[in-house]
């Protein structure tokens, strides 16, 4: 996943800073205590991995993840700690039209950002625009409303899609570089 954005802050795509993971991570153990929910280390394995991804993640995405770390985590148990990182307000789940459920570290400290999706090999680029959040309140407050809460996702291809003359795929590039770093 690359990064777009019109504005300087910590892209949503970067890891969180160790003191953002310490603090979701409190907030964990609060939700979980507040439920009298138990701790268990595969749950938790499944957390810290999870706070610690770069990109959005399905739940086979992020059990490939856990494994790595632990062969014995199950699909279910996955499954079942994103309902409930969702439920604790520390995780969302986003649908980008291909059938397949993603989650992205979500709370009060990573910044709002819309997501623009090629349709055809799949990247996710996020974005930020002062002008489009500025003109999305102007067409609420017009017709009256409030907004609590939007996304915004633009669907499209990718210059290499589109078959641009010399165009790429920065999502190729990406994963390219994800693989010549890995030891």
């Amino acid at each position: 996943m690359a990064y777009v954005e019109d504005r300087p802050h910590s892209p949503p795509n970067q890891p969180l800073p160790a003191l953002d993971i310490n603090i979701w991570k409190r907030r964990w153990v609060e939700f979980q205590r507040h439920h009298g929910l138990k701790t268990t280390s595969q749950r938790e394995l499944i957390v810290d991995v999870f706070l610690h991804c770069q990109e959005h993640v399905s739940v086979e995405e992020l059990l490939q993840r856990v494994r790595e770390r632990n062969a014995r985590v199950g699909y279910a148990t996955v499954y079942r700690t994103m309902k409930l990182l969702i439920e604790a307000g520390l995780a969302v789940c986003r649908h980008f039209g291909d059938g397949q459920t993603r989650y992205e570290v979500s709370g009060p400290e990573t910044p709002h950002h819309d997501h623009l999706i090629c349709e055809r090999c799949g990247l996710i680029l996020e974005f930020e625009n002062d002008e489009i959040e500025r003109l999305q309140d102007n067409v609420a407050q017009r017709l009256g409303f409030k907004i609590v809460r939007h996304k915004l996702e633009l669907y499209g291809l990718c210059p290499k899609a589109l078959g641009v003359p010399g165009g790429h795929c920065p999502d190729e590039e990406s994963r390219a570089a994800k693989t010549n770093s890995r030891p």
